[in-house]
């Protein structure tokens, strides 16, 4: 295992538009960050401390010179629905839990380095994932609406919260409804004219201006702390692990999956090969730095990422040069932010949470796979009502049954030559055959005890019906495992064809796949002389031996 990465391979030539990158990101993200505090329920300023530490410590150990690792609204928005009930948001005692869970991630991110289970990345199907996020968007959303009403609330419950703020509406404070619409203005109308324009940053700074040119009636941020944290670690007792494992486990499989798949998605953009393994490690050390330096959870950022790439960065140097500049911003800029309208801040965090509802996602998915649209709105359903680590354990339990679902409905079919010699399939009819007296058969999946019924009754079907069948071929080349319960129906299977005078024969059964079936004895009770290398070899020695 690697300790040093390779996404900080600097080349002259780059440096400079590296750094105009990092600068870019710096913009757009210093605003952001102070949302992403604000949704996982943490002081500001360890916000901005997500940009520093933990940036830097990425940027040395991972191995994606794109990924950009920092604050996250989907783990924000999780860390502050597993610690509400265990202590209030922004206290002494809600902060050290925090980063008590940054330490146990970064410690199950070792964990899951170790033994490789990297592919723990792959549990969360795209369908799901797509819902998931949307959810979490709703969610992050509508938490902001109290401030940007001024309507106070008494609930974190999505559907009383709406129903508490239509009540509101009547006394809401005008303005902060007027604050929070001028920024949206700012920041979507930057947005359609330039993305790489950092809208949120110029809405923010000329939200402080206002406040400190004029005594605004509203509620504003107040003092935040400048300087830099001290590190240490966070006092930590064995209930503490206790109460944070459960939010710890649900963050890692987000943090593996979303990570990945935008590294993955950003090496395949520019012909590289992803490491993720190695991204693992950087992220354990990102998290350690989290936990010391008092911030909270930090995960790979896909919209970050793209603000990168599309600035023209190509190395860690980027991110690096925007922690340099986020270190600025906390060592000379923090003071300012006490004049912050909270409604200008809700109404980052809300545009911050809309931009996680994947309209175009969940439209592509309705088009092409009504199914899997089904899953993301019942993941994204699950997320809004029943809270987002009931939401993450749905997302992951769909996608599992989706797995299961194909493969229990396999694609099996039975395959034919073509007048120019070409094999090809046909979906599995009755009366069906490869060439008068044979039928060559493809199982779509692997063969396991969910399935095997299927399998027995797709041999029965064809076996039964049609013209008399002298061999029957089970094609394995789709067939990756046989499990025992499958094993012994395949046993039962070759039994019954026996007694009625069909000979079974196998055909491109994978080097894995024949090792199962020595195991379970099936080869000695098949003969090895009818294990083929191809169907077509099958073919050739049928119609020798007919």
């Amino acid at each position: 295992m690697r300790w040093i990465g390779r996404g900080l391979q600097l080349r002259r030539d780059r440096f400079l538009p590296d750094a105009l990158a990092g600068a870019t990101l710096a913009a757009i993200a210093v605003p952001e960050v102070l949302g992403y505090a604000r949704i996982a329920g943490m002081p500001v300023e360890t916000g901005l401390y997500t940009l520093l530490a933990p940036a830097v410590v990425f940027a040395v150990l991972g191995a994606s010179r794109y990924l950009v690792v920092g604050a996250d609204s989907a783990t924000a928005a999780m860390l502050a629905a597993g610690l509400a009930t265990v202590a209030v948001a922004g206290s002494d005692r809600y902060v050290a839990l925090a980063a008590t869970t940054a330490l146990v991630v970064a410690a199950l991110l070792l964990v899951a380095r170790l033994l490789r289970l990297g592919v723990l990345a792959d549990f969360l199907s795209r369908s799901v994932l797509v819902g998931f996020l949307t959810g979490v968007g709703i969610q992050v959303a509508v938490g902001q609406l109290a401030d940007v009403t001024g309507v106070p609330v008494t609930t974190h419950d999505v559907p009383a919260l709406l129903v508490q703020i239509a009540r509101g509406l009547p006394d809401a404070d005008g303005t902060a409804v007027a604050i929070a619409a001028g920024v949206v203005v700012v920041v979507v109308g930057l947005r359609l004219i330039d993305r790489r324009i950092p809208g949120a940053l110029i809405a923010v700074v000329a939200a402080i201006a206002v406040s400190a040119a004029i005594d605004l009636d509203t509620a504003l941020l107040g003092p935040v702390p400048s300087g830099l944290p001290t590190p240490t670690l966070p006092g930590v007792g064995l209930e503490d692990l206790r109460t944070v494992l459960p939010l710890a486990l649900s963050m890692l499989v987000v943090i593996l999956a979303q990570s990945a798949a935008t590294a993955r998605a950003y090496a395949a953009r520019h012909d590289e090969r992803a490491d993720t393994d190695q991204d693992v490690v950087g992220l354990a050390g990102a998290n350690l730095a989290s936990a010391l330096t008092g911030t909270f959870v930090v995960n790979g950022s896909p919209t970050k990422t793209q603000i990168v790439d599309s600035a023209g960065g190509r190395s860690q140097l980027a991110q690096l040069c925007a922690a340099l500049l986020a270190l600025v911003v906390v060592l000379v800029a923090t003071p300012s932010l006490a004049l912050l309208p909270l409604a200008a801040l809700a109404a980052v965090v809300l545009l911050i949470g809309v931009e996680l509802v994947d309209v175009d996602g969940l439209r592509r998915l309705w088009a092409v796979r009504r199914s899997e649209w089904a899953l993301a709105l019942v993941t994204a359903l699950a997320v809004v009502l029943f809270g987002v680590q009931t939401g993450i354990a749905m997302a992951v339990a769909l996608s599992i049954a989706d797995h299961l679902r194909h493969s229990y409905h396999p694609h099996s079919s039975v395959l034919r030559k073509s007048p120019a010699g070409h094999w090809h399939s046909e979906p599995v009819a009755p009366g069906l055959r490869t060439v008068d007296g044979l039928i060559v058969y493809r199982f779509g999946s692997g063969l396991y005890f969910a399935n095997a019924s299927r399998f027995a009754a797709d041999v029965a079907l064809l076996t039964t019906s049609g013209p008399p069948v002298r061999w029957f071929c089970l094609d394995a080349a789709a067939i990756g495992d046989v499990d025992y319960s499958a094993g012994e129906v395949l046993d039962r299977v070759r039994e019954r064809l026996e007694d009625r005078g069909i000979r079974l024969v196998l055909s491109s059964v994978v080097p894995a796949v024949r090792r199962q079936l020595d195991r379970y004895g099936f080869v000695d009770r098949l003969g090895a002389d009818r294990i083929f290398d191809t169907s077509g070899e099958v073919l050739e020695t049928y119609d020798a031996a007919t």
